[in-house]
Protein backbone atom coordinates (compact mmCIF):
# COMPACT_ATOMS: atom_id res chain seq x y z
CA UNK A 1 0.00 0.00 0.00
CA UNK A 2 1.31 3.43 -0.95
CA UNK A 3 1.89 6.17 1.53
CA UNK A 4 -0.55 9.11 1.44
CA UNK A 5 1.38 12.31 0.97
CA UNK A 6 0.42 15.95 1.22
CA UNK A 7 -0.05 16.08 -2.55
CA UNK A 8 -2.58 13.27 -2.41
CA UNK A 9 -4.57 15.01 0.34
CA UNK A 10 -4.47 18.31 -1.58
CA UNK A 11 -5.65 16.58 -4.79
CA UNK A 12 -8.53 14.83 -2.96
CA UNK A 13 -9.61 18.05 -1.23
CA UNK A 14 -9.47 20.18 -4.40
CA UNK A 15 -11.33 17.48 -6.37
CA UNK A 16 -14.09 17.19 -3.76
CA UNK A 17 -14.64 20.94 -3.56
CA UNK A 18 -14.55 21.23 -7.37
CA UNK A 19 -17.40 18.71 -7.66
CA UNK A 20 -19.43 20.52 -4.98
CA UNK A 21 -18.94 23.92 -6.64
CA UNK A 22 -19.76 22.54 -10.12
CA UNK A 23 -23.01 20.98 -8.86
CA UNK A 24 -24.01 24.20 -7.06
CA UNK A 25 -23.37 26.30 -10.18
CA UNK A 26 -25.34 23.88 -12.37
CA UNK A 27 -28.30 23.80 -9.97
CA UNK A 28 -28.33 27.60 -9.65
CA UNK A 29 -28.28 27.94 -13.44
CA UNK A 30 -31.19 25.51 -13.94
CA UNK A 31 -33.20 27.14 -11.14
CA UNK A 32 -32.88 30.63 -12.61
CA UNK A 33 -33.29 29.62 -16.26
CA UNK A 34 -36.53 27.63 -15.79
CA UNK A 35 -38.52 29.98 -13.54
CA UNK A 36 -38.21 33.75 -13.68
CA UNK A 37 -39.70 34.15 -10.18
CA UNK A 38 -41.91 37.08 -11.18
CA UNK A 39 -45.59 37.18 -10.37
CA UNK A 40 -46.00 40.90 -10.99
CA UNK A 41 -43.75 43.54 -12.55
CA UNK A 42 -43.63 45.72 -9.44
CA UNK A 43 -44.55 44.07 -6.14
CA UNK A 44 -44.71 47.36 -4.24
CA UNK A 45 -47.28 48.82 -6.62
CA UNK A 46 -49.31 45.58 -6.54
CA UNK A 47 -49.28 45.57 -2.74
CA UNK A 48 -50.90 49.00 -2.57
CA UNK A 49 -54.24 47.66 -3.84
CA UNK A 50 -54.08 44.15 -2.37
CA UNK A 51 -56.38 44.76 0.62
CA UNK A 52 -58.97 46.54 -1.51
CA UNK A 53 -59.00 43.73 -4.12
CA UNK A 54 -59.16 41.02 -1.43
CA UNK A 55 -62.08 42.73 0.31
CA UNK A 56 -63.94 42.99 -3.01
CA UNK A 57 -63.41 39.24 -3.57
CA UNK A 58 -64.71 38.39 -0.10
CA UNK A 59 -67.73 40.69 -0.57
CA UNK A 60 -68.75 38.76 -3.71
CA UNK A 61 -69.02 35.57 -1.64
CA UNK A 62 -68.20 33.38 -4.62
CA UNK A 63 -66.43 30.03 -4.57
CA UNK A 64 -64.73 28.23 -7.42
CA UNK A 65 -64.51 24.46 -7.78
CA UNK A 66 -62.52 22.68 -10.45
CA UNK A 67 -62.87 19.22 -11.95
CA UNK A 68 -60.83 17.59 -14.70
CA UNK A 69 -61.92 14.60 -16.77
CA UNK A 70 -58.65 13.17 -18.04
CA UNK A 71 -60.29 10.75 -20.48
CA UNK A 72 -62.01 13.60 -22.38
CA UNK A 73 -59.44 16.34 -21.54
CA UNK A 74 -62.36 18.38 -20.14
CA UNK A 75 -61.68 21.07 -17.55
CA UNK A 76 -64.79 22.21 -15.67
CA UNK A 77 -64.98 25.24 -13.40
CA UNK A 78 -68.00 25.95 -11.26
CA UNK A 79 -68.21 29.47 -9.87
CA UNK A 80 -71.09 29.69 -7.40
CA UNK A 81 -72.51 32.42 -5.21
CA UNK A 82 -73.34 32.09 -1.51
CA UNK A 83 -76.65 30.36 -2.34
CA UNK A 84 -74.90 27.76 -4.53
CA UNK A 85 -76.29 29.16 -7.77
CA UNK A 86 -74.00 29.89 -10.74
CA UNK A 87 -72.33 33.25 -10.15
CA UNK A 88 -72.96 35.97 -12.74
CA UNK A 89 -69.38 36.00 -14.01
CA UNK A 90 -68.43 37.52 -17.35
CA UNK A 91 -65.31 37.41 -19.51
CA UNK A 92 -63.76 34.43 -17.74
CA UNK A 93 -60.20 33.56 -18.64
CA UNK A 94 -57.98 30.87 -17.19
CA UNK A 95 -54.21 30.82 -17.23
CA UNK A 96 -53.15 27.23 -16.65
CA UNK A 97 -49.60 26.07 -16.18
CA UNK A 98 -47.09 24.57 -13.81
CA UNK A 99 -46.19 26.42 -10.62
CA UNK A 100 -42.47 26.10 -11.26
CA UNK A 101 -42.03 26.96 -14.93
CA UNK A 102 -43.71 28.97 -17.66
CA UNK A 103 -43.08 26.48 -20.50
CA UNK A 104 -46.51 24.79 -20.21
CA UNK A 105 -48.56 27.98 -19.66
CA UNK A 106 -51.75 28.30 -21.71
CA UNK A 107 -54.52 30.87 -21.65
CA UNK A 108 -58.00 29.40 -21.98
CA UNK A 109 -61.29 31.11 -22.73
CA UNK A 110 -63.83 28.66 -21.30
CA UNK A 111 -67.40 28.66 -22.53
CA UNK A 112 -70.38 28.79 -20.21
CA UNK A 113 -72.64 25.75 -20.54
CA UNK A 114 -75.22 24.44 -18.11
CA UNK A 115 -74.12 26.52 -15.13
CA UNK A 116 -70.43 25.68 -15.48
CA UNK A 117 -67.45 26.87 -17.47
CA UNK A 118 -65.71 24.29 -19.64
CA UNK A 119 -62.57 24.04 -21.74
CA UNK A 120 -60.95 21.15 -23.46
CA UNK A 121 -57.25 20.98 -22.76
CA UNK A 122 -54.99 17.92 -22.50
CA UNK A 123 -53.06 17.94 -19.24
CA UNK A 124 -50.29 15.56 -18.23
CA UNK A 125 -50.17 14.16 -14.74
CA UNK A 126 -48.74 16.34 -12.02
CA UNK A 127 -49.54 19.57 -10.23
CA UNK A 128 -51.10 22.40 -12.24
CA UNK A 129 -51.93 25.95 -11.24
CA UNK A 130 -54.99 27.80 -12.53
CA UNK A 131 -55.37 31.57 -12.36
CA UNK A 132 -59.05 32.30 -12.95
CA UNK A 133 -60.06 35.86 -13.82
CA UNK A 134 -63.37 37.41 -14.74
CA UNK A 135 -65.67 40.32 -14.04
CA UNK A 136 -68.81 40.46 -11.92
CA UNK A 137 -71.86 42.30 -13.27
CA UNK A 138 -71.08 45.25 -11.00
CA UNK A 139 -67.58 45.54 -12.51
CA UNK A 140 -65.70 43.87 -9.63
CA UNK A 141 -62.71 41.92 -10.87
CA UNK A 142 -62.82 38.26 -9.83
CA UNK A 143 -59.49 36.49 -9.35
CA UNK A 144 -58.79 33.04 -7.96
CA UNK A 145 -55.71 30.84 -7.89
CA UNK A 146 -56.47 27.13 -7.75
CA UNK A 147 -54.11 24.17 -7.56
CA UNK A 148 -55.08 21.05 -9.51
CA UNK A 149 -53.43 17.65 -9.09
CA UNK A 150 -53.74 15.25 -12.03
CA UNK A 151 -53.05 11.66 -11.09
CA UNK A 152 -52.25 9.22 -13.79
Amino acid sequence: MRQVTGRHVLFITVSAFSVIIAVNVAMAYFAVSTFPGLEVDNSYVASQTFDKRRDAQVALGWTTAVDYDQANARLVLKVTDEAGAPAPLQDMQVLIGRSTEARDDQTLAPRFAGGEWESFVPLERGKWMLKVTGVAKDGTAYEQRIDLLIRG
